[in-house]
């Protein structure tokens, strides 16, 4: 019913950068938050970045003013920039959307499948 579509992962430098998107699709009556989630090898998923159907974004001090979030809601796509990248940025990312579906009275979390982001020195 809802697929969430994510892109632009790869290899990159250290410094470099990047552009995440990720895209939903399905029979959506709103979107809510969305949001970007990192796992490393080894480590719990964390959050990177959230973003509500209003704009306020939120960023834990690892990324602030390396990463940026923002979502075209006419798309239902949400982006991630990432500037100055670092090899602990090395993860697959997960792209989050909460939502309600068409005929439903209540919202519902959606994961995309991830992309691989390696930053290497």
């Amino acid at each position: 019913q809802v697929q969430l579509v994510e892109s632009g992962g790869g290899l990159v430098q250290v410094g470099g950068s990047l552009r995440l998107s990720c895209a939903v699709s399905g029979r959506i009556f709103s979107l809510y938050t969305m949001e970007w989630y990192r796992q490393a090898p080894g480590k719990q998923r964390e959050l990177v970045a959230s973003v509500t159907s209003t704009g306020t974004t939120n960023y834990p001090d690892s990324v602030k003013d390396r990463f940026t979030i923002s979502r075209d809601n006419a798309k239902n796509t949400v982006y991630l920039q990432m500037n100055s990248l670092k090899p602990e940025d090395t993860a697959v990312y997960y792209c989050n959307a909460q939502l309600r579906l068409t005929g439903r009275s209540s919202f519902t979390y959606y994961w995309g499948q991830g992309t691989q982001v390696t930053v290497s020195s």
